[in-house]
């Protein structure tokens, strides 16, 4: 059996990865290190509760010495990087926690990886050449577009956020380690995912509980900014892609075609609550949008452009956003406080 390690597995993305590729994988060990913040959230996991390939790590990616205990008392083989600081709000208010999570958490993570893997630049220790480091990162590297054009594997770097500035600084480093050392890499770039278990903080989310408590539905600035959703089974499926068939040192862009501005996803979930769970006296969910003053830095439009993942490995989207929302919208009511709960 190879031992993987999979970081950030119990956070939104994380906790949807984990018990699928522990399902269609039973020939992986998958060892889940988690620091479980505020972000994260055991509960999320409950699927995989007596998988025996399965095993929860609790922990700090930034933990050089816990890090290196697992490299060497497990044989991992393979890394699947999702933890991170990732609310952009929070890193304005704090970004320290960010460089230190995002950059320096990658590179330990890396560098045990490489002293595991590597026996010099160039040079894998035998049954270590097909070990490889995969690195999930953001489309907020790429900064802002206006309202054309698409980010693509080649677009300049252009962090406006102190979240997406440590985020770039994590893609380079691991860059940097396949162009210094040869280390096989992969680096995937997504837009906004979306779905189950999804942090409460998070625009969908914030729609869903505060409708569903009747509270106004706070939106930034006019609601004019755009971002591409992906919805968020889709980007997992594309992470398996990527990590099994990827080209080692290559980026892969991964989003879903489905732009809509913010005030357009508030109307849709909200028309979507009214029909499933109507407000007493019949008034409308939409009725409790207030704006309010819009972030600083706050990027206008993210797009990415999907083609080099669809043609070298033929990844294709299962959802689009009309039925990816309907999904994310009843998994919420079906777990009727997890908008306050889940992680």
């Amino acid at each position: 059996m190879k031992s993987i390690l999979v970081t950030g597995g119990a956070g939104f993305i994380g906790s949807n990865f984990v018990p699928y590729f522990c399902a269609k994988y039973p020939d992986y060990h998958v060892f889940n290190l988690d620091k479980l913040t505020y972000a994260g959230n055991l509960d999320n996991l409950k699927e995989c509760e007596g998988m025996p390939n399965y095993t929860f790590v609790h922990g700090d990616i930034c933990d050089e010495e816990l890090v290196e205990r697992l490299f060497t008392e497990h044989d991992i083989r393979g890394v699947v990087h999702f933890a991170a600081e990732s609310h952009v709000d929070n890193s304005i208010k704090g970004p320290r926690a960010f460089m230190e999570t995002n950059y320096m958490g990658t590179f330990t993570l890396i560098e045990a990886a490489r002293r595991h893997w590597m026996d010099a630049p160039g040079k894998a220790k035998p049954g270590y050449e097909d070990a490889r480091f995969h690195h999930i990162s953001t489309d907020e590297v790429y900064g802002t577009l206006g309202e054309t054009g698409y980010f693509s594997e080649t677009t300049p770097y252009a962090p406006n956020s102190p979240y997406s500035a440590s985020k770039a600084g994590s893609d380079f480093i691991v860059r940097a380690y396949h162009h210094t050392y040869g280390m096989n890499v992969t680096t995937s770039n997504c837009s906004n995912n979306y779905g189950p278990k999804q942090h409460r903080e998070k625009f969908i989310p914030v729609i869903i509980s505060r409708c569903l408590a009747e509270q106004p539905i706070p939106v930034y600035g006019n609601g004019s900014n755009i971002r591409d959703w992906l919805y968020v089974l889709d980007h997992c499926k594309a992470i398996d892609l990527i990590f099994h068939k990827g080209r080692s040192g290559e980026t892969y862009n991964v989003g879903g075609h489905n732009e809509r501005d913010n005030l357009q996803i508030l109307r849709t979930v909200c028309a979507i609550l009214d029909k499933r769970r109507p407000r007493s006296g019949g008034a409308k969910y939409e009725e409790l949008m207030t704006f309010v003053s819009d972030r600083p830095g706050h990027d206008l439009r993210y797009a990415i452009d999907p083609t080099k993942i669809m043609t070298e490995l033929g990844w294709r989207p299962d959802e689009n956003f009309d039925s990816g929302i309907l999904k994310t919208v009843a998994w919420y009511l079906e777990h009727a406080a997890a908008p306050s709960k889940q992680a």
